[in-house]
Order: C-alpha cells, then sequence, then structure tokens
C-alpha cells in the first residue's frame, strides 16, 4: 500500500467512527510505521479535578494502536487486547497519542503507544499502551 493509499483509507476509516466524531479526535500523522491522534483540551474531555479522563486518554491509545497495526495488516484491524499504564494527569493545550508498530505476522500485529499532554511548549509522557491488533 502506498503512503497516498495509507492515508486514504486511513481518513475514511477514522472519519467513519461515530465516536471519535463525537470526542472530537483528529488524525494528525499517518504512515507505514507510525499514528499520531490528537485531542483538544476542552472541558467535556475532563474529569473532576480539571485534568483530562482516562477513559479519553484510553481512546486515543487504543485508536492509534488499532490505526497503526491495521496499516502493518494491509487492511481493517480490530483490537483483540490492550493494556495501559497512567503515569501522569494530562492538562494543557491538547493530548497526542503516537502508536508505533513492534511486531507483524498475518494475523496479528502487536502496537505500542506513547500519550503525552502538551501545554505552549511544554510536553509531558502522561501514559504508555501496548495492544495487539487482529486483522478482520
Amino acid at each position: 500500500m502506498s503512503v497516498e493509499e495509507i492515508h486514504k483509507l486511513a481518513k475514511s476509516i477514522f472519519e467513519s467512527q461515530p465516536f471519535t466524531r463525537f470526542i472530537k479526535a483528529e488524525l494528525h500523522h499517518i504512515d507505514k510505521k507510525s499514528v499520531e491522534i490528537r485531542l483538544p483540551i476542552r472541558e467535556d474531555v475532563q474529569q473532576q479535578h480539571g485534568y483530562v479522563h482516562g477513559g479519553a486518554i484510553s481512546y486515543l491509545a487504543d485508536n492509534a494502536i488499532t490505526f497503526a497495526g491495521g496499516i502493518a495488516l494491509g487492511g481493517d484491524a480490530l483490537t483483540s487486547e490492550f493494556k495501559i499504564n497512567y503515569l501522569k494527569p494530562a492538562k494543557g493545550n491538547y493530548v497526542a497519542a503516537i502508536a508505533k508498530v513492534i511486531s507483524t505476522g498475518k494475523r496479528q500485529s502487536v502496537c505500542q503507544c506513547e500519550i503525552f499532554s502538551i501545554d505552549g511548549d511544554r510536553t509531558t509522557l502522561c501514559a504508555i499502551a501496548q495492544g495487539t491488533v487482529v486483522k478482520i
């Protein structure tokens, strides 16, 4: 698959996800080896202390992992397993999830993801995740 085909497929899938539209996430970067999804930090994605809700962070990691794995597998994919470790609260302007493929076979791909909060020129690693993606 060419980079242009990857972009077209990824954009089409991303824009067809109702929850992605609801949460207003943005597909910032995608290539054959990595994916970056961003979420602007707004009040409606925060919890009671003003930090980004863990569910929103988990969504970013899961979706970035699935996109990275799907591209590596050459098509549509689903998460079959997923784990996340929260490291620091996310606050600032936006949160970015950057997923990379670690290993790919015929049917599954294992990916890792780092989730950062961006506050002006300050970048903080907020969470790390790992997941297995299967081709459907």
